[in-house]
């Protein structure tokens, strides 16, 4: 079984997440890059981010073609935007079909918005995959760091894929 980690990361805290469950899972690690950077701190964070995903842009992402075929299972990975997944991913699911896969999902937000965000996730991947986990983390760079890496190690670790 290969297993491979996607994610979109403004403010590390979802990569760092990503990384942790990678590890763990001996998996590949691919973190998706727009062409255009969005805003990462004030005003303009929350306005251009909310606006994507209202708006359901899919920025240009620069990572090169990803071949998903050796995979059996995909974690994707995201923070949270305006209740939903962030604009690059949604890039991501558009360009790239996922069928047969055991998909699993993280989010990373401030606050809320988790199931919101897991439900938009399951609707855009459709019902071709079988879905095995989701799991969110509240900043997890600021908040309890080290709960949060052994929160993720262990949820690693209960992921039932074949």
């Amino acid at each position: 079984m290969k297993t491979l980690v996607v994610y979109y990361s403004l403010e590390g805290n979802t990569k760092y997440i990503s990384e942790i469950i990678a590890n763990e899972l001996n998996a590949d690690l691919i973190e998706l890059h727009t062409k255009k950077q969005f805003p990462s701190s004030g005003f303009k964070k929350y306005f251009w981010g909310g606006k994507s995903v209202l708006f359901k842009e899919q920025p240009e992402l620069t990572n090169e073609n990803i071949n998903l075929q050796p995979y059996d299972s995909i974690i994707l990975g995201t923070p949270i935007w305006a209740g939903t997944y962030a604009a690059p991913l949604n890039t991501f699911l558009k360009q790239y079909k996922m069928i047969g896969k055991d998909i699993a999902l993280i989010a990373c937000h401030a606050g809320g918005g988790a199931d919101k965000c897991f439900s938009a996730m399951r609707k855009a991947l459709g019902s071709d995959n079988n879905m095995v986990g989701q799991i969110d983390f509240i900043e997890p760079l600021k908040r309890d760091k080290d709960g949060n890496f052994k929160k993720a190690v262990k949820w690693s670790n209960s992921l039932k894929m074949s």
